[in-house]
Order: C-alpha cells, then sequence, then structure tokens
C-alpha cells in the first residue's frame, strides 16, 4: 500500500525534522500525500507549538516546497488546530481539530504531557473525580470540532495515553460513546493515531477498539496518521494498525489530497 499521513510535526513546532527533510523522507517512503500540520499558536503554552509571529514563515515555507516538490509528491499545508487558538482557516489547506489542555479557574493543565499531571489535573481541578475531567476533556472535543469544523478529528481518546483511566469502565465508555456521536455530527473523518506507539507509552493506536468499532456502525471514516514528530516515524505501525482495522470490519481508510479525500481498500 501507498500510505499518506496529514499529521506531521516540524521544527516549526515541536517536531525535529524540517519540512524539507519531512518531505524527503516521504518520497522515499513511495507515499501518496504528506500534510504538515504543526501546533496551532496557544496562549496558555508557547513551548510547543508554532510561536505568534511565525506563522508567516510557515506559510511561506511549506507552500514553496509544495511547488518545489509538486512532480514527487502531494503535499499539503496544514494545522493542528487546539480549541484554544484562534486562526483564519482559509489560510490552510486543512485543519486537524484536537485539544490539548483544559483551563479551568484561569489554570491551564496539559492532558497528553505526562501522567503526573493528569493526575495532577484531577486532584487539582475536577476534587479527585477522574470522571468529571473525563466528561470537560469531551466536552471540549466537541466543542472544537462543531464550532471550528476541522477536516479531521485529531487524536480522539488522547486522554487514554497514560492508562490512568479504566477504558473498560462502564461510565468511562458511555462519555467516549456520546462525545464521538456529537462529534460525528460535524466531522466523519476520524484518525486513527499510532503516535503513542511510536512514543512507547501504548501498544494499540487511539481511538481504541470499543471506539473504532462505534466509529464503523455509525457510519464514520478513519485516516491513518502517526502524529509524526520525526521524519523517520512517517508510517509508524501503518501496516499493524491496517490489520486491526480489518480485524474490526473496516474495508478502506480514507486519506487526504489536494482534490480533497480518497479512499484505498485494505
Amino acid at each position: 500500500m501507498r500510505y499518506s499521513n496529514i499529521h506531521t510535526h516540524t521544527t516549526f513546532s515541536d517536531g525535529i525534522g524540517s519540512v524539507r527533510e519531512n518531505i524527503e523522507s516521504a518520497i522515499a517512503k513511495n507515499m501518496v500525500s504528506l500534510g504538515i500540520s504543526d501546533h496551532s499558536y496557544t496562549y496558555c503554552d508557547t513551548s510547543y507549538c508554532i510561536k505568534k509571529d511565525a506563522y508567516g514563515d510557515y506559510f511561506k515555507t511549506v507552500n514553496a516546497l509544495k511547488k518545489e516538490y509538486s512532480e514527487k509528491i502531494d503535499v499539503l499545508l496544514g494545522l493542528e488546530l487546539d480549541y484554544y487558538s484562534k486562526i483564519n482557516k482559509e489560510d490552510f489547506d486543512y485543519t486537524i481539530g484536537s485539544v490539548h489542555y483544559i483551563v479551568k479557574d484561569g489554570f491551564c493543565y496539559p492532558i497528553d504531557h505526562s501522567k503526573m499531571q493528569q493526575l495532577n489535573c484531577i486532584h487539582d481541578a475536577f476534587g479527585g473525580n477522574g470522571l468529571d475531567m473525563v466528561k470537560a476533556y469531551f466536552d471540549l472535543v466537541v466543542k472544537n470540532i462543531s464550532e471550528n469544523k476541522p477536516d479531521c478529528v485529531g487524536h480522539f481518546d488522547v486522554i487514554s495515553k497514560f492508562s490512568v483511566f479504566d477504558e473498560n469502565n462502564e461510565d468511562y465508555q458511555k462519555i467516549c460513546k456520546a462525545a464521538l456521536t456529537e462529534t460525528l455530527k460535524h466531522c466523519k473523518y476520524i484518525e486513527v493515531n499510532t503516535g503513542a506507539i511510536a512514543r512507547k507509552v501504548k501498544d494499540i493506536p487511539y481511538p481504541a477498539v470499543f471506539l473504532l468499532k462505534e466509529i464503523l456502525k455509525q457510519g464514520g471514516e478513519v485516516v491513518l496518521s502517526s502524529d509524526c514528530h520525526n521524519p523517520k516515524n512517517l508510517t509508524f505501525d501503518f501496516d499493524n494498525t491496517v490489520e486491526l482495522l480489518k480485524s474490526v470490519g473496516f474495508d478502506h481508510i480514507s486519506y487526504l489530497t489536494s482534490k480533497g479525500y480518497k479512499t484505498q481498500n485494505i
């Protein structure tokens, strides 16, 4: 199979490879398309995202390389759009809607940086009630997708990254499924994200299998993504993920090109 990846971070945010290095890696891997999607600027944490005054350079760099490599690969200018960001969507070929923080009582709690930060959020912001944190996170996911109308939903259940929550818990699954139903009303394209596998903190991708089954049941579309922060990982664990999707019942995946979404049988 020829793969595509639209969730790619470069040195414009917290990736370790330049835009050009990622494109060269994608060509070497015989990929059909590559989306560059650095983190949108967030006021609550500027350590990992595009700097507020760097958007111009970002547009100029990606658009120039898109043109330079147009005969070899389809390159798209994207952005991973956090709920706590404001942008002009017309500046981009596409956006990925993701939530990385819960802001409560004026304090910013990172969701996917570390297990300790998740535990601190539960304790400090939700009085020790983990399910209240889960509900707050998924409320933000739904708001991000419904208000910002991205082209793809990013790491839907990233809150599961550090195994703080029992994913088999009936109440946990009920919250997740309700949020997914609302999300699919506004965007049917859900990324299946292997990033946590590459970071050795999970052995299966997001979303969890029970959510993949629900996506299939509700007519959603799945898009392979590696949430790449290193050019060598553009298609990380994609072959195994395809087999997982087949076992759930999917017979195709979707991938984004400059002419819109296309499908590929698996």
